[in-house]
Formats: C-alpha cells, sequence, structure tokens
C-alpha cells in the first residue's frame, strides 16, 4: 500500500473480498432547501436507529460479533463451495455450479465488509482488534477457496461447454478461471503448493506492513515559532507535549498541511524526512521480503517477473509498454519541468538564502509561486469554502448531471456521531439505487486518508431482484475548535469532487454480478469517473455555486478568481506530471529488481525524474 501527504490515490490490497479504497476527499450534510436534498418523513425520524433498507451491511458490530460473524461466512462460504466441487463433471449446468458462487459472492461481500471496515473506523480499540483478527481469518479462508482443484475442475468442466447464459455470465466465467489460474490451479501439484505457502507469506506481510503504518503513532514536537506560516485553526487542533510545544502527527493530512504552509525550510524538511522513515526499520525488512517473495511467486506462474504477472490484466499488457510510456512522457516535460523547477529554486533562494531544493519544499514554494503568478491568497480562498456549503453544492452539480436525488436517512444506525447515511434515487423513475455513509472528520485512530470503500456492492439475483450498492466515503477533515463552519482548502474540495465520482460511480452500477459491481475490478478505468468529475471545481458557474464567504454564504467568489483558478489549474503541470510518472515507475521498478536489464535502462529513467 502507498500513503501520500497530498491526498493521493491510496488502494487497500486487492482480493475479491478485502475493503477496496480509492483516492480522495468526503461529504457531509447539505442544505435540504435550498438544493433540493429531502429529508424523510417526520414519522421516519421518531423510529429507532436502524439499517439502511435492501443493506446487508452491519455497522455497529461488538468485537464478539464481528469474530462470530467471520466464522458463520467461512461456515457458509465452504458449504457453498463443497457444493459445487460434488457436481459431477458431465452434469454441470450454469444453475448448479456459476449461479451459487455468484450468489455466494454478492451476499457475502457486504457481511465480509461488516466485519473488515471496523478496523479504519471504531473508536474501540478491542472492535479494531477484532476486525484485523476476521480479517486474518477471512484471508486464510478465501486463499483456500481459491486453490481448490475441486472447484476449478468443475467451473472448468462448464466453461468447456460453453453454453452461456448471456455475455455477462459468459464474462464472469471465465473471470472465475482467469482467477484460479493466476492461482496456479492449471500448474502440477507440487508447484501448487509451494505457491500457496508462498502467497500465505505474502498475506501475512503485506497485512503486516499496513498495520505496522495505520499504528503508528509517532509525532514530532515544534513551537509555534517553527510553524509559522501554518493557520492558527490548524495550530489550535494540534495537541501539545508536556514541555508545551505543539505535536505534529506523521499522518498524512498533518504532514500536507506541514509541508504546503510552513515558512520554516528545517521544519518541513524534518517533517518530510520523518513521514518517509515511518515505521522504517520494520517495514523495510518486510518490504524486501516482499519483493523477493512476490518474484518467486510470479516465476513459479510463469512469469519472466512480478511485473509480468501484475500488468498481464492491465490495457499495457507488458512491462515494456509501461517503461515506454513513462519515458516518452518523461522526454517531452523535460524542458518545461527544468524551467518550473528553477522558478522554485530562485524563489527558495531568495527567501531562504543558498540552501539547496529538496522534495520538502516542493509543495510550499508552488504555492508560493502560485499565489504569486495568480495574485491570490489560498488562505484567504479557504474562507469561501464552508463545508456544508461545498457539500450542498456537490449533491446539486451531481443530481443535475446524473439525475439522482439524495436524501439523508435521519435514523440510520451509525458508528460515530460524526458519522451521515443518505440514500440515492434515481430523479426521473424515484428507484432507490443504493446508499452511502459519510465519515467526515479527523478523530483519533480513524484510518488517516481519504478514500471510498464499497461496503456492498450491487447485484442482479437468479430470481431476479437487485442487491443494492452501498459505500463508505471516508475523509479528514478537521473541525473548527472555535465553533464556526469547517472550512476546506481548495485542494480539499477538488478531493471532495474526486471522491464523489466514486460514490456515484459504485451507486450507479447496474452490473449483474457482484464481481463486476466493485470499484476496484476494472482497475485502468476505475479512477476515470472521479477525475472527471473533478473538472467541475474550475467552471465559474460551479465555482459559484459551491462558494461563499464563511461570515456570509450570499457573497461567492468573484469571476476573476474563478478565472485564476482555471488558470492556475495547469501551472507547474510538467513538475506535477513528473511525480506522477515517478509514483507509476516505483512498483515497476520494485517488481523488476530481479532483470538486469533494470540496472540500465531503467535506473535511467529513474534518474531523469528525479
Amino acid at each position: 500500500m502507498t500513503e501520500s501527504p497530498g491526498g493521493n490515490a491510496v488502494k487497500m490490497p486487492k482480493r475479491n473480498h478485502r475493503l477496496i479504497a480509492v483516492t480522495g476527499a468526503a461529504a457531509l450534510l447539505a442544505l435540504a432547501v435550498n438544493l433540493g436534498i429531502t429529508a424523510f418523513n417526520s414519522h421516519r425520524n421518531n423510529r429507532k436507529k436502524k439499517d439502511l433498507q435492501g443493506s446487508k451491511v452491519r455497522v455497529t458490530l461488538s468485537a464478539s460479533e464481528i469474530l462470530k460473524l467471520a466464522d458463520r461466512v467461512i461456515s457458509k462460504s465452504k458449504e457453498v463451495h463443497d457444493a459445487v466441487a460434488s457436481v459431477p463433471l458431465d452434469k454441470v449446468t450454469y444453475m448448479n455450479v456459476i449461479s451459487p458462487l455468484a450468489e455466494l459472492e454478492a451476499q457475502q461481500f457486504p457481511l465480509v465488509q461488516s466485519c473488515l471496515f471496523p478496523k479504519m473506523v471504531s473508536t474501540s480499540d478491542d472492535v479494531r482488534k477484532a476486525s484485523a483478527e476476521a480479517e486474518r481469518r477471512i484471508d486464510a479462508h478465501v486463499l483456500t477457496c481459491s486453490m481448490r482443484e475441486d472447484v476449478y475442475r468443475v467451473v472448468k468442466a462448464f466453461a468447456t461447454r460453453g453454453e452461456w447464459v448471456n455475455a455477462e455470465a459468459k464474462h464472469y466465467t471465465q473471470a472465475l478461471m482467469r482467477d484460479f489460474e493466476r492461482n496456479g490451479l492449471n500448474l502440477t501439484l507440487t508447484k501448487r503448493e509451494e505457491m500457496q505457502r508462498v502467497r500465505v507469506q505474502i498475506d501475512e506481510l503485506s497485512l503486516r506492513y499496513i498495520q505496522n503504518l495505520q499504528e503508528d503513532c509517532s509525532f514530532l514536537v515544534f513551537t509555534e515559532i517553527e510553524l509559522a506560516g501554518v493557520p492558527q485553526e490548524f495550530l489550535k487542533s494540534l495537541d501539545k507535549a508536556e514541555n508545551g510545544k505543539l505535536k505534529v502527527t506523521l499522518k498524512s493530512h498533518h504532514v500536507a498541511a506541514v509541508l504546503e504552509l510552513c515558512e520554516v525550510g528545517t521544519t518541513r524538511k524534518m517533517v518530510a524526512v520523518e513521514y518517509g522513515k515511518r515505521c522504517g526499520e520494520v517495514n523495510l525488512s518486510i518490504l524486501e521480503d516482499l519483493v523477493h517473495l512476490r518474484h518467486k511467486f510470479a516465476r513459479l506462474l510463469g512469469y519472466s517477473n512480478y511485473a509480468d504477472y501484475a500488468v498481464g490484466l492491465r490495457m499495457a499488457k507488458t512491462p515494456a509498454k509501461v517503461f515506454e510510456f513513462l519515458e516518452d512522457i518523461s522526454n517531452s516535460l523535460a524542458d518545461s519541468a527544468t524551467m518550473e523547477l528553477s522558478l522554485l529554486k530562485d524563489l527558495k533562494k531568495k527567501e531562504e538564502g543558498d540552501y539547496p531544493f529538496g522534495v520538502e519544499d516542493l509543495l510550499y514554494y508552488v504555492k508560493k509561486a502560485e499565489e504569486q503568478q495568480f495574485n491570490f491568497d489560498f488562505g484567504a480562498l479557504k474562507q469561501y469554502f464552508p463545508v456544508n456549503l461545498v457539500l450542498s453544492g456537490v449533491f446539486k452539480i451531481v443530481q443535475d448531471l446524473f439525475g439522482l436525488r439524495f436524501v439523508e436517512i435521519t435514523d440510520a444506525e451509525v458508528w460515530h456521531s460524526d458519522v451521515s447515511a443518505y440514500s440515492v434515487f434515481d430523479l426521473s423513475s424515484g428507484e432507490l439505487l443504493g446508499h452511502f455513509y459519510l465519515d467526515m472528520y479527523t478523530r483519533e485512530e480513524k484510518y488517516s486518508h481519504t478514500c471510498v470503500v464499497a461496503l456492498q456492492n450491487g447485484a442482479l439475483s437468479s430470481n431476479g431482484s437487485r442487491q443494492i450498492p452501498v459505500a463508505l466515503l471516508i475523509s479528514q477533515v478537521q473541525k473548527d475548535v472555535s465553533g464556526h463552519p469547517a472550512l476546506l482548502r481548495f485542494s480539499e474540495v477538488v478531493n471532495l469532487f474526486h471522491e464523489f465520482g466514486h460514490v456515484v460511480q459504485h451507486i450507479c452500477n447496474r452490473a449483474s454480478f457482484s464481481k463486476f459491481s466493485g470499484l476496484g475490478f476494472d482497475p485502468d478505468f476505475v479512477e476515470v469517473p472521479a477525475q472527471v468529475l473533478e473538472n467541475w471545481c474550475y467552471e465559474s458557474f460551479s465555482l459559484k455555486l459551491i462558494s461563499g464567504f464563511h461570515q456570509d454564504i450570499t457573497k461567492p467568489i468573484k469571476d476573476e478568481m474563478c478565472k485564476a483558478i482555471k488558470r492556475w489549474r495547469y501551472s507547474f503541470s510538467a513538475l506535477k506530471m513528473k511525480q506522477e510518472i515517478l509514483y507509476s515507475l516505483l512498483p515497476q521498478i520494485s517488481a523488476l529488481l530481479f532483470v538486469k536489464v533494470f540496472s540500465t535502462k531503467s535506473y535511467i529513467l529513474l534518474k531523469m525524474l528525479t
């Protein structure tokens, strides 16, 4: 898993049952009257807290209930797999082989997520530990199922017949076959057993790596002078150490604020260095072991390296295509990136003297250059984005774009008082399309990144009824300690639109199979809807809709500011793209460490980017 202090994409390890998290920001209450966001009838408000209509997700399980549910999920899964495996090869049909597996996946995914997502949001240490233990048990079971040769033989027998119900069912069957064979079911028994041992090690190390980062409570202490430039509301939100200094945690929302706003170069450098070193001693050895194990895993499957295995399902198909693509883009950006970097170095020299320019300076001086170039202050701009107003604008824009209606569920069962829940309806037909939860504000022990989690995938059952999608949007907005409405930085506004794109994508998905309804099934496409929705952040009409001075929301940002924001979007685009290329390149490099060619062309490309 990669973490980014700037709120870039964060993805959980991909398994059919696991949490699927993607980039972003968050959402909360909308302005119901102005934007047509409907409240439930008053008689519903008097009922007891309840689960959402059509949702199998359980959001307030105790530690013991989580473990019991995980065991029931595993037991039911084993029962269905045993039944499918017992079908004689000459009597296989869609209804006795494929349909039971598809139904199991659809029905169990929300139950699995009920066990797993509490580790991201619960305030109870016991619940988080139980959730992690449930994940371990379910992971082990899913791995066992993925290696069941008896089930593979039956599915293969049906696939060989070619008696497809429809094109989507054919695609689902082929996906099952692909998953089995990528787990080695078409290999010899000796190789399969070795693969299983390696896979167990990979899963255990991956989970340990993630848990180490999530549980890291490291912090640095600074005086207010050492944090000069950081807004007062941020400083007020920081805990104090025994010596009276302020604690800056190494969570991404703290790190991003310091790297972007702090005027003191030594402070920025200390935070950047320590952020990069988090869990370094323990996680570096884990990472080294993972690289070796992944290479071994890929070789057992017949691939030359793990990059070949990982890219095989993507549009690029081969690592060579990935490197060629990245190199072409990098070369085309070279001159522009050099000029942009020179400008930032000059700014630092004027402000701090002859100190070398480091990665810790990038966010701060890009922001300073943009403020000078476009003549606006990002701190002042923040005053125009009260969180409730921004969210109401998002609801309105999405409603008009996609023909949706949002209804806040005031009596929904939630795991924290900060959490709100919404139903989403088709505006024209009134059909219930899905639900989503919004867990917006930062708190202790909460997952430290903004993301969207699929809690229940949409699916069409064999009896014709449709299971509706349920999503969770997690964000890290700081509550205003003075009691005023929370204000969003413009980058947080963009993130909010991005995340809402994932929510809409998930809820509007009409696939028949749960496997195809999830956010991460098609990794080449998953970010497209979110990135498309971001475009509305830069148009004047939408900027005016989502903005209003926090002391008088009837005063949106001015036309000149809207135009400046649109121009600002493309500032330092070469350097920003170089950074994205580097993020794309590093996983490929780690997967190619065993290939001799890495020491030449790949190394040169990496040096070009850095």
